[in-house]
């Protein structure tokens, strides 16, 4: 059962990867990207490690991939043009090199039987949110601490830098509006 959902899920992951890589325009690569880290997800919970795939969406799917997407449209690149493709011959040659490649890796996989046991049992809880739960507010409590702290300045550092420019905003904005208004009093009393 677990080796016919990490044939398609793997199968997706590497052809998310290869159309990060192959894809002419941003938003395209960024749309792969998540497909990538989407499959990734269903990996690590065919793994066993339920904490780690949450995290996986949450973080990197949700949080990292729409930072992406957002920088592409503030930067105008969604409507921009393919990049120019002309022919180039190391194109070629890499295909044909990662073809090889995988081809040999996946005999070496079909020989070494990579589903037969290897006497290494995973740790009981391993990647469960239990188990991280546990460490985090045990053994790495202090360091859980002082990053929640440090986390807690950068927030309150943006939000004291954006009030700041805003502020600074809205004055040159009245500023700009009262020299608007001068001209066209001295206007009117003439």
């Amino acid at each position: 059962m677990e080796l016919a959902l990490f044939i398609p899920f793997a199968a997706l992951a590497l052809a998310g990867g290869l159309g990060v890589i192959a894809s002419g325009r941003a938003i395209h690569s960024a749309l792969s990207l998540l497909l990538v880290l989407s499959s990734l997800a269903v990996l690590y919970l065919l793994l066993g490690a339920q904490f780690i795939a949450v995290l996986q969406v949450i973080i990197y799917a949700g949080a990292i991939v729409v930072l992406f997407l957002f920088v592409i449209m503030l930067l105008h690149m969604a409507t921009g043009e393919p990049a120019a493709r002309g022919v180039r011959p190391w194109r070629a040659g890499a295909t044909v090199a990662a073809a090889l490649f995988f081809a040999a890796l996946l005999s070496a996989v079909i020989r070494t039987r990579a589903t037969a046991d290897l006497g290494v049992a995973p740790a009981v809880g391993f990647g469960t949110a239990e188990a991280v739960g546990r460490t985090l507010f045990t053994r790495f409590l202090l360091p859980f601490e002082l990053a929640s702290v440090i986390l807690l300045v950068g927030i309150i550092g943006a939000v004291v830098l954006a009030k700041g420019s805003l502020t600074l905003r809205v004055h040159a904005e009245s500023r700009a509006a009262d020299e608007a208004e001068e001209p066209r009093e001295e206007a009117l009393t003439r």
